[in-house]
């Protein structure tokens, strides 16, 4: 992350990303299967590679019974972030790489079935987190069944309950620059950390979306849509400098930042 330049893929910048990575039918936006690929190889990949990697995720995105079941029960008032972390780590059953270390598998071959387990996961978190927005927001209609012939992106918004093409490729978009990240930040250094342990993916990044679930990490982005309301709400839609400059002051000596 040069601050002169901005973020870097593998070396490629944002602008370099939405040029180069394949993107779908008719789309402007990249593929986040692209960046995946990009990450993981280093290299740009075709679009047929991109296309396979779709049909991968696709194929393995099928929750287990017992977390659509937990998801279901659980209360309205738990938190978004806290079902995404129990789900995840509820799919610790559908573990490779714990039921081969269980097994006895040299660890030369460890990498395999962590590779296996965050394919996986990959592919399985819309469906949960599709299941979760279904049922805070959306009585707890159904998500629908996975196309194989749509993008990952695609399938996301379309079990979200949205078709707006916008839409669609602003997700594209959203979800490929949010696809990397360091080693530095509270949730990347916590999947790490417990990755350490040997513990397997699903708990790593169970582990990693409780810290993101902090109000100084991912929360915060919820935090400023609560201050942006409060801000309307005390000054209305028409804000002048200096009443924005006292509310912004207010909440700074507050003591609550």
């Amino acid at each position: 992350l040069p601050p002169p330049q901005g973020i870097r893929f593998r070396g490629y910048s944002i602008p370099e990303c939405q040029k180069k990575l394949p993107k779908a039918a008719g789309g402007e936006e990249p593929l986040p299967e692209g960046l995946f690929w990009l990450l993981v190889t280093g290299e740009i990949p075709t679009q047929e590679q991109v296309t396979w990697l779709s049909r991968e995720w696709a194929k393995r995105a099928a929750l287990p019974s017992h977390v659509v079941t937990m998801l279901d029960n659980f209360p309205t008032n738990l938190h978004p972030m806290s079902q995404l972390s129990a789900a995840v780590t509820a799919l610790n059953s559908e573990s490779k790489f714990a039921r081969a270390y269980a097994e006895g598998i040299h660890r030369a071959k460890y990498w395999e079935f962590v590779y296996e387990d965050a394919m996986d996961l990959i592919a399985k978190l819309p469906c949960v987190a599709a299941k979760i927005y279904r049922n805070l927001y959306r009585e707890g209609s159904g998500i629908g069944a996975i196309d194989p012939n749509l993008d990952w992106s695609h399938n996301f918004t379309n079990m979200l309950g949205y078709t707006d093409p916008q839409f669609i490729e602003l997700m594209r978009l959203y979800l490929t620059i949010h696809s990397d990240h360091e080693g530095g930040n509270v949730s990347a250094h916590t999947s790490h950390l417990v990755g350490s342990a040997l513990s397997d993916p699903y708990l790593a990044f169970a582990a990693a979306m409780n810290g993101l679930a902090g109000p100084l990490h991912g929360l915060a982005n919820q935090e400023v849509l609560l201050w942006l309301t409060d801000l309307q709400k005390e000054l209305g839609q028409e804000v002048s400098d200096e009443k924005l400059r006292d509310f912004i002051w207010n909440t700074l000596n507050s003591g609550r930042v």
